[in-house]
């Protein structure tokens, strides 16, 4: 089943940058208003709480309507499978922080359904190519998915083919051993690295394993994960052999993608979790995002063999943030995080900030999926009826 279907009945959204409105068949519209913002407190039938991260929220449905939508769009998930609609925002996070926007933007036009679109546009292709399966079961509305409750993997899983970011930093500072990695002497910050590393890092707060702080987001190896496969939640050793082929193949498929747009894929993250089909077959799948500006970073291959580095992923807002903000080490520095969160709250960017952001994810959404981004004008509005009309899952 293609889960594309759903998506293409939108028409195709344009912006002027310059009016900062929308123009919707011939209608000018505040843009404001069709950003959406709340995302955790729709009515959505449910009997547990709502899941809210930085930018998407998952409503977890309860067995009965599981199994009824299961069996009325012929999914091919377990009898007893859970399934969740998960609705992304157009809130944008940098630095472990919310920012808005003049014009009360809480969040970027058009950024969630770009999300949500390259991802989906991946996950297609990633199946189509034989890699693997994905947690998306069906797109109703570009800002939704239905999906299925995977077990997942406590690993995001980093490929790097370039030396920057937190991996030049720890470079810089003389360390030569990378989640287990030796890397050579002499390298160049934002150099092509010889083959592709996987360099992954704890998710969530892992304890009692050796050698592994209690804190999320922390570089651990291969040999770690190996010898502790079973509290990394991997069923089997061979697993993480399969979840690394899985890692490779995937970032070549982008990375070839990108390659055709004249754009480099400089890093990117994935995760992977275990779910069961019809029947009873078990199977690594990738879940959560791949391959978007959220998760990923981009270069413009032209500028960068000119040796010049032009960011067309979320790195181009932290970089912008950063010569917003009167003292940047607020934003690095992890020991200022209560003044870091008094000035995302007090901050007010420029509009041109936020628009910069959406252009570039439009962008890339159109250019990577061969598809105008949808139309959009009441995504509240637009999204409960969607799901009480064809779904009947709205209390």
């Amino acid at each position: 089943m293609s889960f594309f279907v759903k998506a293409e009945q939108y028409d195709k959204t344009s912006i002027d940058p310059k009016k900062f409105k929308l123009i919707n068949k011939g209608l000018v519209v505040n843009i404001a208003k069709t950003i959406l913002v709340t995302n955790d407190q729709l009515p959505v039938k449910t009997d547990q709480p709502v899941h809210s991260g930085k930018v998407r929220s998952v409503y977890w449905l309860n067995k009965q309507d599981s199994q009824r939508l299961a069996e009325q769009r012929e999914y091919d998930v377990a009898d007893d499978a859970d399934l969740a609609i998960m609705v992304i925002s157009d809130r944008i996070s940098a630095f472990d922080c919310r920012w808005k926007a003049e014009n009360n933007l809480h969040g970027v036009p058009l950024k969630g359904a770009a999300l949500n679109s390259i991802s989906a546009f991946w996950f297609e292709l990633f199946q189509q190519q034989g890699l693997a399966e994905n947690h998306i079961l069906e797109i109703p509305h570009p800002l939704v998915w239905i999906v299925q409750k995977a077990r997942p993997v406590k690993i995001e899983a980093i490929a790097r083919q370039y030396i920057t970011g937190s991996m030049w930093r720890a470079y810089a500072k003389g360390e030569r051993l990378f989640c287990g990695i030796a890397l050579p002497e002499d390298l160049k910050k934002n150099q092509r690295l010889d083959e592709l590393l996987n360099t992954p890092s704890t998710k969530g707060i892992m304890h009692g394993i050796p050698g592994v702080p209690a804190v999320d987001d922390c570089s651990i190896s291969r040999d770690t994960i190996e010898a502790h496969y079973q509290a990394f939640d991997f069923r089997s050793v061979q697993d993480i052999t399969v979840y690394e082929n899985l890692l490779q193949e995937g970032f070549d498929v982008i990375s070839k993608k990108l390659q055709s747009i004249g754009q480099v894929l400089v890093d990117t993250k994935f995760e992977f979790g275990y779910v069961t089909d019809k029947q009873g077959k078990e199977k690594l799948i990738y879940m959560d995002e791949v391959g978007t500006p959220d998760s990923s970073r981009f270069w413009n291959e032209s500028d960068y063999n000119d040796g010049n580095i032009v960011e067309l992923s979320k790195e181009s807002f932290r970089q912008a943030l950063l010569s917003h903000v009167p003292e940047p080490d607020i934003l690095l520095n992890s020991d200022r995080m209560s003044e870091r969160l008094a000035l995302a709250e007090n901050m007010t960017l420029p509009e041109s900030v936020f628009m910069d952001v959406s252009a570039i994810y439009k962008q890339l959404s159109e250019q990577i999926t061969g598809k105008p981004l949808p139309e959009i004008s009441n995504p509240q509005e637009e999204i409960i009826e969607t799901l009480h009309s064809k779904y009947n899952l709205i209390a």
